[in-house]
């Protein structure tokens, strides 16, 4: 009787140990989704400020379709001397990756430890810069051959990165921009972004493109443009409606801008999107 008796407490103990287990997973489920539904919620926010005209809106037209690596998970974007450079996230799936703009083929490619989540990416002169998303290590590479030749810190999460030929700018999902040095990596400034007084969260892939920081907004398919003297958003774009629904099944948010200074081309993509666009703002005039 005495062994029954210790195997029904065995199994009333496993039963609250597993109980117990179920209830953590599913409170971290729902700080998840209540995380999730903050930044949705800040996103809308800024997009209410757009709707009520407060911003000006661009159209778009589709210039080019190129090709693009459906399997990508798109988190950084850029063009330097004809080729892109794109920056892919998931842990144990992230890379750096030179590609043919044309046919959209992965020239070369770097994998990361399977411990960093990569995010963006920077072409500065012979280097380039890829961030990781939450383990606070930005990450320089050889341009020629994809070889880590260093890293650096820094105390936020990594987002977007792009630069303006005299500093690195950084996001981190917040409406805060980071100014690194370009040599040193050390922060310079920061300066907090606003459309119409409201700050835009949710900064992610970064271009800098004749004067202006070009920006997506997560989680939405907007791009907002703005001052780096004041951090105002001075136009923005709704890239919604850009994939055809036949391209559109199973595929994440835009987030990819790139930009070739010499062709005055500008190239977009998105997470897991299967084609690649080169577009031109139009203002005042409704989406083509």
């Amino acid at each position: 009787m005495g062994r029954v008796l210790t195997f029904m407490k065995s199994i009333t103990l496993r039963s609250k140990r597993s109980n117990a287990s179920l209830l953590i997973l599913a409170l971290l489920v729902l700080l998840a989704l209540l995380c999730f539904l903050q930044s949705v919620l800040a996103a809308q926010a800024n997009l209410n400020s757009v709707d009520a005209g407060r911003v000006p809106i661009c159209g778009f037209e589709v210039i080019r379709t190129f090709p693009h690596d459906s399997s990508a998970f798109t988190q950084g974007l850029a063009y330097d001397c004809g080729a892109l450079y794109e920056g892919t996230g998931g842990y144990g799936q992230s890379t750096l990756r030179r590609v043919d703009l044309r046919s959209g083929s992965v020239l070369q490619q770097t994998r990361l430890n399977a411990a960093f989540f990569g995010e963006g990416v920077a072409v500065c002169n012979d280097r380039i810069v890829q961030l990781t998303w939450k383990s606070g290590i930005g990450l320089v590479y050889d341009k020629q051959n994809l070889t880590q030749i260093g890293e650096f810190r820094y105390q936020t999460e990594g987002w977007g990165i792009t630069s303006d030929g005299k500093r690195l700018i950084m996001s981190d999902g917040t409406e805060t921009l980071h100014f690194l040095d370009l040599e040193t990596f050390e922060e310079l400034g920061w300066l907090k972004v606003k459309a119409a007084g409201v700050p835009v969260q949710g900064l992610n892939e970064l271009e800098y493109i004749k004067g202006e920081i070009y920006a997506n907004l997560w989680p939405t398919n907007w791009i907002a443009i703005i001052s780096p003297q004041t951090g105002e958003v001075l136009r923005t774009v709704n890239l919604s409606g850009i994939l055809q629904k036949k391209d559109a099944r199973g595929v994440d948010v835009l987030n990819g801008i790139a930009y070739d200074p010499e062709g005055d081309r500008l190239f977009v993509t998105g997470k897991l999107w299967p084609k690649l666009f080169q577009i031109k703002l139009v203002t005042d005039q409704k989406n083509k």
